[in-house]
């Protein structure tokens, strides 16, 4: 998918259609899945940092990532298992940045949860592969960002595993998503891949598919 064309006096959206692969299916975030991704979030209990939804949140948490895609620097997907047709998490491009002329050079991926069920399974690799694939063949950027709460170690651990390099936390750098703490700033542990990671990230992120694939 190539990047949207630029008109003068305004910026290109931030847009995708569906990423398909084998393992899963990437389709832009509608409202019919909210009942398979209220049953997702039910199966993920208390998830300290992270941005999971209560069950009953899931429409309102829908609902706001549908309008903050009609802002055009947000793409929200619903991540349907390939081998079940369900959906099990959610999962989105934001944060676009732009060079003057309108040209895309980075994005962040983020907004990223799955079920317990599927966790340590070839899904999220798989996801990001797909992500990360159009983000460097199709769009050109030369710069993706994955970052999380600072205190997530498991979060951190998983953004580590797909190759990402660490490159530190950044103090009091976004409110914080954590229960209780609305209206509280959070320190955020930032990673990176750029273009000429790319080669390499590809590859361990195809060998940790099949590797999770051949186990499950």
């Amino acid at each position: 998918m190539a990047p949207a064309a630029v008109t003068p006096g305004s910026a290109p959206s931030l847009s995708s259609g569906p990423l398909v692969g084998d393992v899963v299916r990437l389709e832009p975030l509608a409202l019919e899945h909210v009942p398979a991704l209220r049953e997702a979030a039910a199966d993920a209990g208390t998830t300290p940092f992270a941005s999971v939804p209560a069950p009953d949140a899931v429409e309102a948490y829908v609902m706001g990532s549908l309008r903050r895609r009609n802002s055009g620097s947000y793409a929200p997907f619903a991540q349907i298992e390939a081998a079940t047709g369900r959906a099990v998490g959610h999962t989105a491009y934001l944060t676009p940045r732009r060079m003057p002329d309108g040209r895309l050079y980075a994005v962040e991926i983020g907004s990223s949860w799955l079920s317990p069920a599927v966790r340590g399974t070839a899904i999220n690799p798989a996801a990001k592969l797909l992500l990360m694939t159009q983000a460097f063949e199709d769009w050109g950027v030369v710069r993706l960002d994955i970052k999380t709460d600072a205190r997530n170690e498991v979060a951190r651990r998983a953004i580590a595993g797909t190759g990402a390099r660490f490159e530190g936390v950044l103090h009091a750098w976004q409110p914080s998503l954590a229960p209780g703490e609305e209206g509280r700033t959070r320190d955020t542990a930032m990673f990176c891949v750029t273009a000429g990671d790319w080669p390499r990230v590809k590859d361990l992120l195809k060998e940790k598919v099949n590797r999770r694939l051949a186990v499950h």
